[in-house]
């Protein structure tokens, strides 16, 4: 769109000059000239961000309408446009790369250009002319991109978790529960450090990975809070130039009622748009929850390693052949991916904690790059849940062959002779099973130590494991 001949442009003017601009267009020249420059990834904000862009701006038409600043008519208008953008009904007029500058104005002018072309349209005149609504004078009036585009993360951050992240997160926890509560009764080896240790039951060790998530879902939800605090009002550099005092407050509550979400004014304007810790907070959390499935993962693979020379105490449902060369080979794959999914959001945080520490002064100037992480990673771990709990996890069947196995031959049996014998007489026992490969319960009897009975009742795995 840099080279554009012919009839299939338009002029229009800047304080740089002119632009060439597709005919059609409802953009601007600010966004061609940001379009033209940064061709660096091919990412655009996603639909859940221009969503919120387009609901700021239509309720700062109508607040500014309210307060007098805005002609009827070209409130109205603005309104409209506004509408079609924040129902997606304009999203392929939304061109901008992720990596731009650094505090989104061009993203920013990209909806003040297309809504205010937009609506110079719907009240009949033509595209281009900046008459009789101007994007900047009209649609963006008591707002600057340093506080619209902070604000605008948030409200897309919040729509994103509370339509994706948690209905996921909800969906795993439960299906845990479900598995925890099949698997109740099944004891098996535990494990500590990679080896055997004293008896746990399957449904403990699922028990706990629900927990895992259940407990990244409250810090989440916790991390949310801070995200409630917008930055709308700050203009500039925090001091509220340009805008009404009561700007901020009156679009706030309208934002409240539609939402249904305890949006408010930030108490300090500086902090707002010179750092963006909500959304280092907000990282942190979903780090929690990426390291959690990150373990799940790893767990769910070694216990179903094998099938014939692993552990291969659980065993997985099958989703694809596993390998081009070798015939018959299944592979965990889903848990792969999760680990996958897991690492990418780490390397998100990261991108995170570094843009809110490199806020210089009175902006913070890494926001797109720090949005799109945020972004991605309740993307990419609401989608991997959702795969992992119907694809991997609901259909897991115990192998209880392979579980009786490893249970009778654990030497980690003899924990529970400590107490009666003695801890070194009790390594002895361990000692001489393992060396004769034989089990704890068939040492203790042969060095008459203790009878059938008696042994039996001891040596009980599941009274081990606290059935």
């Amino acid at each position: 769109m840099d080279c554009i001949d012919g009839d299939s442009y338009r002029i229009e003017k800047d304080t740089l000059g002119e632009v060439k601009i597709p005919r059609d267009a409802y953009w601007g020249a600010q966004t061609q000239r940001a379009y033209n420059v940064f061709k660096i990834s091919g990412y655009r904000f996603p639909r859940e961000f221009i969503w919120a862009l387009g609901l700021l701006k239509y309720l700062s038409a109508e607040v500014n309408l309210e307060l007098g600043l805005l002609e009827p008519r070209v409130a109205e208008a603005i309104k409209e446009a506004a509408r079609e953008v924040y129902e997606g009904k304009l999203d392929d007029q939304f061109v901008l790369d992720i990596f731009q500058t650094g505090s989104g104005t061009s993203t920013n002018m990209n909806a003040n250009e297309v809504i205010a072309n937009r609506a110079n349209e719907i009240l009949g005149y033509k595209i281009g002319e900046k008459f009789p609504v101007h994007p900047n004078d009209h649609v963006n009036r008591c707002q600057s991109s340093n506080d619209v585009i902070p604000t605008a993360i948030h409200i897309a951050t919040v729509k994103l978790l509370r339509e994706k992240l948690y209905p996921s997160m909800d969906g795993l926890i439960s299906v845990f529960k479900k598995k925890a509560n099949e698997f109740r009764k099944i004891v098996k080896t535990g494990r500590t450090h990679l080896q055997d240790a004293t008896p746990v039951t399957l449904g403990q060790e699922f028990s706990g990975y629900g927990d895992m998530i259940a407990k990244a879902r409250k810090s989440i939800d916790e991390a949310e809070r801070f995200l409630h605090e917008l930055a709308l009002g700050g203009t500039a550099v925090g001091t509220g130039i340009n805008a009404h005092p009561n700007f901020a407050k009156k679009v706030i509550e309208k934002l409240r009622e539609i939402t249904g979400t305890g949006y408010r004014e930030a108490e300090n304007h500086f902090r707002a748009q010179g750092s963006m810790e909500p959304l280092v907070c907000m990282s942190g959390a979903l780090k929690m929850l990426a390291s959690s499935l990150y373990k799940i993962a790893n767990d769910i693979r070694i216990l179903s390693s094998g099938p014939r020379c692993g552990i291969a105490e659980i065993v997985l449902p099958t989703v694809q052949p596993g390998s081009s060369i070798m015939p018959g080979k299944i592979n965990p794959v889903i848990p792969e991916a999760v680990c996958q999914v897991a690492v990418r959001v780490l390397g998100n945080d990261f991108v995170v904690s570094i843009g809110s520490a490199s806020g210089n002064l009175e902006l913070n100037t890494m926001m797109p790059v720090m949005a799109h992480s945020i972004f991605e990673s309740i993307n990419l771990l609401a989608n991997s849940m959702i795969i992992f709990a119907d694809r991997c996890i609901t259909g897991i069947r115990a192998n209880n062959d392979r579980i009786n196995e490893c249970l009778q031959k654990n030497l980690s049996l003899c924990t529970v002779l400590a107490p009666v014998l003695g801890y070194d007489k009790a390594a002895e026992i361990a000692k001489k099973a393992y060396l004769e490969n034989k089990t704890i319960k068939e040492v203790v009897l042969e060095m008459g130590l203790m009878n059938r009975e008696e042994v039996d009742v001891i040596l009980d795995p599941g009274k081990i494991a606290g059935l």
